[in-house]
């Protein structure tokens, strides 16, 4: 099971959202109006809030929550209320002025009179909105302090002829008298369609149906717990049905009151009530089949729907989670393993064994080896439809139940494999420590040492992986070659990985041993080939090694391993490895292949933590692709996965999107951190990857000293595949800064990789850096044939900074009108690709080309609108705010801002009101055909 990385917008609430917007425009017309929205907790009061906030434009907002620590505090609330409006208290009468001060604790003086309060502020609000529309949200009324929400009430019955709409929410107003009489609005929960839609975009992976349906029915359409059951739930509970009732969170002291109101209950309904809250699928018949099995009656179940606890119909539902957890927890012990005796003996063993299998393992405390291996054959199954925490869920407890202690330490490793593929790394790891505590076999030792090295790999300490990788592959040798292979290959990519921290020594030893090996009898697997290709490149050099990692990348294209094949090629894209190697060969497209490859398999088997890395080694190949949006959008998913995990976020391929995004020299400070901080954790790769990033955002904004810098250490540093990207880097450096020592290493260093694999990329780059190295017209000739290669290539930004450096060597060879052409092709492509540092040196050179025209013809070329600008542009004639924008087109809305303001420009509108009027049909971008996206839309992936 895996969570959706893009939660759905505000469902099923049109018709309170036109409410609250005529409610809006009322008070821009000047008929102040007041509402108050009533709601249960979680119903979605904030979120309407919220949503009104973010789209009432240039009105003024104020707002306040309250909040249960303060409620003791007379005016606390109102203070925070009117803090936007304290400006405007030197304007009030000399009364009013000072009964604010008192009553904010800005003066001395005897407690203000609440009637005076109440006028004073009305008072303020007159002085405010005579130039202004104002909007007032209170959230969480029930929690203000009293003094406050007496005011807010009475200033909210006196709004007529203000410019003031009022809203407040709160969970009920018989709490809160002081609101009674107003205006109201009570919020239903979502109807069953749009609750589904709602789950669904939390819980993405395969679910019970029954499940799902008893959820969303129990929940009764409360979005907040429709968000939450499945985050906090186990997978096991959600995807298998199963449920110990014990992980459900809430309110205990609202637990505690439910378990009171059981206690009052007949000791028969209360066993029936406990039955029903360990099964979870609410499903009536097989509740009815179990409580015949333990003697109860049908009608206990009247006492339960008569004091509103549940209700027992098509469905089994009870009136909140928080009684079903206490209907479990407060349960003997004895009547909880006799209610999964019941279940067990009431399930069929064909058409639902892993629930049965689950209810036999939660019905004994015993060890069982019938039952476990019940859940082990159980676990199989859920790690094949993905519920890798359901699959390791069940090992840990088939282990807990196995009486042979051999086996008991099988099942153990193979739940903690299943943990750490699940991102639960603490988990695994204290699985492993389990194992450490009792004698166990050489190879068994090997496995979990060859597991820990993993769990280190993924928790970014390169080093100790490596060492942890190769101590675990020796030890393999003489008990299981082809595992001996596997954990080669990754000792050696976790070598790799880490160098230059580690130390070459440590990636050569790694390299060594892992030729070492034989090849297997079928000539080799894909791991195979690619462990040979990246050893012989470390230990002979490229030239050598260029056959090999053809052969080995074109096995790697040809392997389709199934989603839970975690331990083969899932492993080494997850490590980047056979990405690496394709960077390394100039194969661009199958570098994005495998991205999406690791990104799809990492999804469906719900391995989140190397969907972690998968995302952003995607982010990287859409990046280089031109397609910065959704380059954001995937770094975005990545931290957000890292919440879920608990492992930090991998980072860094958002500082490359940062560097070619919206405002590169903000990115300066962030990448100099992140390079200190990997420095310091030895993550080698990442620290060349950083070096490569700062060489492309200093080039960028014209530092190339620095940028020559940072290139060398990529490409001096032999990190592989990197050195792919960081050579046009280095050239370009040098070239600008006149270090001719430079571009002739770079010369010769990208003749020996052209001529051993002339892909269009390589010879893209080859023809590039000739050019830079050719001092005469010829110069010209070798940059048409770098656009010809890269052409070939998905890689859009190689196109246009070779019609940057085109333009820029003609405007410096005084043919002013071609330069101007090219500098125009790279200022319109870098705009809407949204290399933002590349644009502003385009435009420089468009400017320093054509004094004739004016800046504003040169920001308006043709004026023509880009794809990307005509789309926001359209989208903002609807009315949709900046925020929504890049909702829709998986931008940030700071990058919306950017384009619409190069929209601005070009249609010559100077706010959003004039652009509504505007006619966008002259200013269409022409039609060149149909348009490639080399973006991978979030849905597809």
């Amino acid at each position: 099971m895996t969570r959706a990385a893009l939660p759905l917008g505000l469902l099923g609430r049109s018709q309170e959202r036109h409410r609250l917007t005529d409610l809006l425009q009322s008070a821009q017309a000047g008929s102040g109006i007041a509402l108050v929205i009533q709601g249960e907790a979680g119903i979605g009061k904030s979120a309407l809030l919220d949503d009104l906030a973010a789209n009432a434009g240039d009105v003024l907002v104020c707002r306040v929550a309250g909040v249960e620590s303060e409620m003791e505090l007379p005016f606390a609330a109102l203070e925070h209320l009117c803090g936007p409006l304290l400006g405007h208290v030197v304007d009030l009468p000399v009364l009013h002025r000072g009964t604010l001060g008192k009553a904010f604790g800005l003066t001395t003086g005897p407690r203000p009179d609440l009637f005076m309060v109440g006028m004073a502020v009305l008072d303020l609000i007159a002085a405010v909105t005579r130039s202004q529309t104002m909007l007032w949200i209170v959230d969480d009324a029930q929690w203000l302090d009293q003094a406050s929400r007496q005011t807010v009430g009475f200033v909210c019955r006196r709004l007529r002829g203000e410019r003031l709409a009022a809203v407040v929410a709160v969970r009920d107003t018989k709490g809160a008298r002081d609101l009674t009489g107003l205006p109201q609005l009570r919020l239903q929960g979502l109807s069953r369609q749009e609750a589904g839609r709602l789950f669904d975009s939390v819980v993405t992976g395969p679910s019970d149906a029954l499940v799902r349906d008893r959820i969303i029915a129990e929940t009764r359409g409360n979005p907040l717990a429709l968000l939450e059951l499945p985050r906090s739930w186990t997978t096991a509970e959600l995807v298998e049905g199963f449920s110990e009732s014990e992980r459900v969170p809430g309110d205990l002291q609202l637990e505690r009151a439910f378990a009171k109101r059981l206690g009052d209950l007949p000791v028969e309904t209360r066993r029936l009530l406990t039955l029903a809250a360990a099964e979870p699928k609410g499903d009536p018949a097989l509740l009815w089949s179990a409580a015949k099995e333990m003697g109860l009656d049908w009608r206990a179940a009247g006492a339960a729907e008569a004091q509103g606890l549940a209700e027992f119909s098509q469905h089994v539902h009870f009136r909140h989670p928080l009684v079903r957890a206490a209907a479990y927890r407060t349960a003997p012990l004895k009547e909880r393993l006799a209610a999964h005796v019941a279940l067990a003996a009431a399930t069929d063993p064909v058409d639902d064994p892993d629930r049965r299998a689950w209810h036999r393992a939660s019905s004994t405390v015993a060890q069982d080896e019938c039952i476990a291996l019940e859940l082990q054959q159980s676990a199989e199954r859920a790690r094949a439809r993905g519920g890798l925490v359901a699959a390791a869920a069940m090992l840990e407890r088939a282990a807990a139940l196995t009486p042979d202690p051999r086996l008991r330490d099988e099942r153990t490793l193979a739940a903690a494999r299943a943990q750490r593929a699940a991102g639960a790394l603490q988990s695994a790891l204290r699985l492993l420590d389990t194992l450490d505590r009792a004698p166990r076999s050489d190879l068994l030792s090997a496995y979990v040492e060859r597991l820990r090295g993993k769990i280190a790999f993924d928790q970014k300490r390169g080093i100790e992986a490596a060492e942890l990788l190769l101590s675990a592959a020796g030890r393999l040798r003489r008990l299981d070659l082809t595992m001996a292979r596997e954990t080669h290959f990754e000792a050696l990519a976790a070598a790799v990985w880490s160098a230059p921290q580690c130390g070459n020594d440590l990636v050569r030893k790694a390299a060594a041993a892992a030729l070492e090996l034989p090849t297997g009898a079928d000539g080799g697997s894909t791991s195979d080939l690619l462990m040979r290709g990246l050893a012989t490149r470390i230990t002979e050099g490229y030239a050598t090694a260029a056959p090999l990692l053809q052969g080995a990348l074109e096995a790697a294209r040809g392997h389709h391993s199934a989603a839970a094949d975690l331990d083969d090629l899932l492993w080494l894209a997850g490590n980047r490895m056979a990405g690496m190697l394709a960077a390394e060969s100039w194969d661009f497209e199958t570098s994005r292949l495998l991205a999406q490859r690791q990104v799809n398999a990492t999804r469906e088997a719900g391995a989140l933590v190397q969907l972690q890395f998968a995302r952003n080694f995607l982010a990287n190949n859409v990046v280089l692709a031109g397609d910065v949006h959704t380059a954001e959008a995937l770094v975005d998913e990545e931290r957000w996965l890292a919440t879920i995990t608990g492992v930090p976020p991998v980072a860094y391929g958002g500082l490359l999107v940062e560097a070619c995004g919206e405002d590169p020299s903000l990115s300066a400070p962030m990448v100099q951190a992140a390079l200190a901080a990997a420095t310091k954790q030895g993550e080698g790769r990442v620290v060349a990857f950083l070096h490569y990033v700062n060489a492309v955002l200093n080039n960028g904004l014209g530092r190339h000293r620095e940028a020559l810098l940072s290139a060398r250490r990529v490409i001096e540093g032999d990190t592989l595949g990197y050195q792919s990207f960081a050579i046009g880097e280095l050239a370009e450096a040098a070239f600008r800064v006149g270090d001719r020592d430079q571009l002739r290493a770079s010369l010769t260093w990208m003749g020996v990789r052209v001529e051993a694999t002339p892909t269009s990329w390589a010879l893209g780059m080859w023809a590039r850096v000739q050019a830079f190295n050719d001092h005469s017209t010829a110069a010209e000739a070798l940059y048409l044939q770098a656009l010809e290669h890269f052409a070939d290539t998905p890689l859009r930004v190689e196109v246009a900074r070779s019609h940057l450096l085109l333009g820029e060597w003609l405007h410096r060879e005084v043919m002013k009108e071609r330069a101007g052409e090219h500098l125009g092709e790279a200022l319109d492509a870098f705009r809407e690709l949204g290399l933002r540092a590349f644009a502003k040196r385009a435009r420089r050179g468009l400017v320093a080309t054509q004094r004739r025209r004016t800046h504003a013809l040169i920001d308006n070329p043709g004026v023509h609108l880009t794809h990307k600008e005509l789309e926001i542009a359209e989208l903002a004639q609807r009315g949709l705010s900046n925020r929504e924008i890049g909702a829709r087109l998986y931008l940030s809305h700071r990058t919306v801002e950017w384009h619409l303001g190069n929209v601005f420009a070009k249609v010559r509108v100077a706010s959003r009101r004039q652009l509504r009027d505007a006619d966008l049909d002259p200013y269409r971008p022409p039609d060149r055909g149909q348009q490639s996206n080399p973006g991978i839309p979030l849905g597809h992936q």
